[in-house]
Order: structure tokens, then sequence, then C-alpha cells
């Protein structure tokens, strides 16, 4: 298989590709290098692929439609694996243009150039946040969605627009709503990751609310079991939940991270953020049912693994 992973240099992106390298696949890695957070560290993700058989990295911009179709063009591609986001529920209440001209935009073109080459398998990466406040818990993909963010309007939106493509074009598309996920080379400004670097600095960590929200987090190597399932499936057209199915209190996702870390935080509250949930939950009935997704990791081994990799790499 010749996959095309855009946002391959990011947190999930780059797993995706590691991983299906591993299986043998030949990865087109396309990435932009956007400062919403550290380039470099994005280089540092993929550093130890560019040398591997069957590993090309791309830097361009998925609104650029002109250069993409020449990637097009020139590349043999079978499926694409669309992580390329513009990230962030508070950013996106600021900035709400450039999330559509990334996110919608960005789908867009791609979906176009999936038309038009026939690419066997569109895999769209969703998020979670498209529920937005929903009373019923677990979340269902069958639920009525309530995004509250723009950044969550705008995933809806592609979701939305992957669903007409594959009823008008006869594409095979699967969107993946993704819950919390952490692990090793997770974006700096992500909970775990934001949580665990103030700890060990001994740095206030911001808390909005009362610490009582609720998280579905899921490791990183359950997602990319679910993302390497779909690839190796094909449908019509599904959304699929990747979660662990199980709920998390920030306080006591705190506290797993203090007990690794052999430090107590310093609490800093702070008001409620627009944009927020109080709780995530993934009903995860269907992607067993059809993918035979498992995940595996409990949130005290992955906290325990995510620390790891922190000392490690600092």
């Amino acid at each position: 298989m010749k996959a095309l992973i855009t946002g391959g240099a990011g947190f999930i992106g780059s797993h995706v590709c590691e991983r299906l390298l591993n299986e043998g696949h030949e990865i087109l890695c396309l990435d932009n290098f956007d400062p919403y957070y550290s380039p470099a560290i994005k280089r540092k993700n993929v550093k130890h692929l560019l040398h591997r058989n069957g590993f090309v990295l791309i830097k361009t911009d998925i609104r650029n439609k002109r250069e993409l179709e020449k990637i097009f063009q020139t590349r043999s591609i079978d499926k694409i694996v669309h992580l390329a986001a513009k990230p962030g529920v508070r950013p996106s209440i600021q900035d709400p243009l450039s999330y559509e001209h990334v996110n919608i935009g960005g789908t867009l073109n791609l979906l176009e150039l999936g038309k038009e080459y026939d690419i066997e398998h569109f895999i769209f990466g969703s998020s979670s946040s498209v529920y937005g406040i929903n009373d019923k818990i677990p979340f269902s993909e069958s639920d009525q969605v309530n995004p509250i963010s723009h950044y969550a309007v705008s995933k809806r939106a592609c979701e939305l627009f992957c669903r007409a493509y594959s009823h008008l074009h006869n594409m095979s598309i699967s969107c993946l709503r993704f819950f919390t996920v952490y692990g090793p080379r997770q974006r700096p400004e992500m909970a775990v990751h934001k949580f665990t670097r103030l700890i060990d600095q001994r740095e206030e960590v911001p808390i909005y609310g009362d610490g009582s929200s609720k998280r579905d987090y899921t490791y990183i190597t359950d997602i990319i079991d679910g993302v390497v399932k779909v690839l190796n499936k094909k449908f019509d057209f599904e959304i699929f939940n990747l979660g662990s199915s199980k709920t998390v209190e920030l306080r006591y996702l705190i506290s797993l991270i203090e007990e690794n870390l052999g430090k107590k935080a310093t609490i800093r509250r702070l008001p409620e953020q627009p944009g927020d949930v109080p709780i995530t939950c993934a009903d995860i009935s269907k992607s067993k049912r059809l993918l035979h997704y498992d995940p595996k990791v409990s949130i005290e081994e992955g906290i325990r693994r995510f620390v790891e990799w922190y000392k490690e790499a600092e």
C-alpha cells in the first residue's frame, strides 16, 4: 500500500507513519510545519524515519491545491489518512476564519483530489469535540451532535463534506472521532504533556473549574491500532469512535502525574473556559463490532509510559 499521511510529522501522524512503515507500506508524509507549536518538535518526530526505505517527507500546505495536485500527478497514492488540521478549541474561538481556511478548505482540496485520482480509501481524522455537551453518556456515532466551538464545528463540517463526497462520487470514506489522545510526542500544550512539564518544573498548574471535568483519555498505541484497522477495511461511508470508553477525572489525572514524577502540583484555579465540555466518553461498540477495535492501555499504565518518555526526552 502507498499511503499519503497529511499532518504526518505531528503527534498522531508521526505514529501512523512509523506503524505503517514497520508493516512494509510506502509512506508519503505531508506536513507544512506550522508554527502553532515549534516546528523543531515535528521535525524531531520524524527524524528517525527520514532514511528509511519507503518514507518520503514533503513540506507543503493543504490549502495550496496547486502544490497538492503536483504531488498527486507525480506520486502513486492508494489511500489517504488526512490528519492535518489547525488544532485547539480555545484558539479557534479567537480566530475562527483560519480554522475554516485550514480545516475545511484544506479537507475539500484533498477530497477533490481523492475523487479525481480515484483514491481507494479516504480516512479523515475527526474529533470527539463534535459531540459538544451531550447528556447521553457514552457518546455514540448515532447521537445528534452539538459542537460548541469553532474547532468542533470545522470538524463536523468536514464530516458532512465527507458524507456528501462518498454519496455523490462513490468514494470510500471513514471518519474517525479521536477521544483525547495522549502519549509520547504529544503536543506540548495538551493537558497531559503541559501538566507533566509544569509539575516537573514546579510551576503552577492552571485548572479551569473545580477539577471535576472528565475525559476519555486514549493512549496513542490504541488510537494507531484503530487507524490501521480502518485502513485494512473498506466502507462506503462510516464514522467511528476511537477512545478508551473510560472517563478519568482531571484531579485523578493530576494525581497520577504527581505519583510518577514524585512531585506535588501547585494548582492555580481559573474560571471554566468557553467551548470546554464537562465530559467526554466514547461508545466504542460499533468500532468493536466492525473493526475489532480493542483498546488495551489503562490510564495508570499510559501515564507511567508517558512520564517515562518525558524524562528521557528532556
